[in-house]
């Protein structure tokens, strides 16, 4: 078997642009590049384009096109609802008390981080082993004050789908409002926010094999947010700015092609991982699968590999080609261990053996089986360099 294939199994951390939507996408930088505030034909043609990729992406969610918003990335739209309810909120009186939880992607964190900063109260709710949230904490966490929930759809991690339409009933029940980072989520997992009742949802085009630059931000009929970005008409008023006319097409044709390709792009992912999970744990001792089985992102694998590190694993699986993740590509460079597995309770010195896979659409078995011939090798060799063992322990 040869010694380098090219292998891409870190679809969480983005999906290469389909050709479908790179087609798409091509006429609006060249050809079809009017402003669309502008009143001549170019421009109403660029507006028209916008209009079509709103009703794209609203199709996806189960969403009306004025209820979409587009922005330039996930994180931008998690920034947007945080800082613009809150701040609207505490203006009005009404409270200035947020609940997230513990396992949030860093757009949601460290924005409530920075709200703390300004006088608002955040509570973080716990998860369990497997990682998801409890409505029961969730009402428990509630508080007269409390102005905006915030949990996230699908942990971008360890691929934990939370329970969100029994939270967001919890949260009208008390009439508060609910958002949900559902970044790691659409595309992968059928959504209709209209039944899963949420007020506010982040997406992004990245992730579903659209381009880079390019997010959104559902915003329920009825519900009141302030602008974002000032200057301009654009976004409704909300988020001044020209639009990114080609990427606003691109994620469009994603969020359609997603659409028609669910069904079909869920069975494929769920295939491949499960005979990648299945491989690994038949093949390699001492290892263990972080996160739910039961409700899990269809392409997710987050594997521990005991006494060993993840990051010599990732490195070493990258001379052959295969690219990996040891946690969110948002914050792999950073060496303190995974906020997410420190709180399923996964002990200290196995956080940094923690290597997260995710297939998609362009995966193979061929992949899979290269990819575990030589995740055994590293894995022996590493093993054999380690000064600790399944007999040595871990002192």
């Amino acid at each position: 078997m040869t010694d380098y294939r090219k292998v891409y199994l870190d679809y969480s951390a983005t999906t290469p642009v389909k050709e479908e939507v790179l087609q798409d996408m091509l006429p609006y930088f060249t050809e079809h590049y009017g402003n669309a505030s502008s009143l001549y034909t170019m421009g109403l043609e660029s507006k028209l384009a916008i209009d079509k990729a709103r009703e794209q992406v609203a199709n996806l969610v189960g969403a009306s096109p004025n209820e979409i918003y587009f922005t330039g990335s996930g994180s931008e739209s998690d920034n947007w609802v945080l800082e613009s309810v809150a701040n609207d909120m505490k203006l009005r009186g009404k409270g200035k008390h947020i609940i997230t939880s513990s396992i949030e992607h860093h757009a949601v964190l460290h924005t409530c981080e920075f709200l703390e900063k300004q006088g608002f109260d955040v509570t973080y709710l716990d998860v369990d082993k497997e990682g998801f949230v409890s409505p029961d904490a969730l009402e428990k966490a509630i508080r007269d004050d409390t102005v905006l929930i915030s949990i996230m759809f699908l942990n971008n991690e360890i691929g934990t789908i939370e329970p969100v339409k029994k939270l967001a009933e919890v949260a009208r029940r008390h009439k508060i409002l609910f958002h949900t980072d559902a970044v790691q989520a659409v595309g992968n997992v059928d959504i209709d926010v209209k039944e899963l009742g949420v007020d506010m949802l982040s997406m992004s085009a990245h992730k579903i094999y659209g381009p880079k630059g390019q997010g959104a931000l559902y915003v329920k009929k009825g519900v009141h947010i302030s602008g974002f970005i000032h200057g301009g008409a654009q976004e409704m008023g909300k988020r001044a700015g020209t639009e990114n006319l080609a990427g606003i097409v691109g994620f469009g044709k994603a969020a359609e092609l997603a659409k028609v390709n669910l069904e079909s792009h869920i069975r494929h992912s769920k295939e491949l991982r499960d005979y990648l999970i299945r491989s690994i744990t038949e093949r390699i001792p001492d290892v263990f699968v972080n996160g739910s089985m039961d409700a899990r992102h269809p392409g997710n694998a987050n594997i521990t590999f005991k006494y060993i590190e993840g990051e010599s694993i990732l490195l070493l699986l990258d001379s052959f080609g295969i690219a990996v993740s040891t946690g969110s590509a948002c914050s792999s460079k950073s060496l303190d261990p995974s906020h997410v597995l420190t709180a399923i309770g996964i002990p200290h010195e196995m956080i940094h053996g923690s290597v997260r896979f995710t297939v998609g659409d362009f995966t193979t078995k061929e992949d899979i089986d290269f990819t575990v011939d030589k995740l055994e090798q590293v894995v022996t060799k590493l093993r054999e360099l380690s000064p600790i063992n399944s007999e040595k322990g871990w002192n």
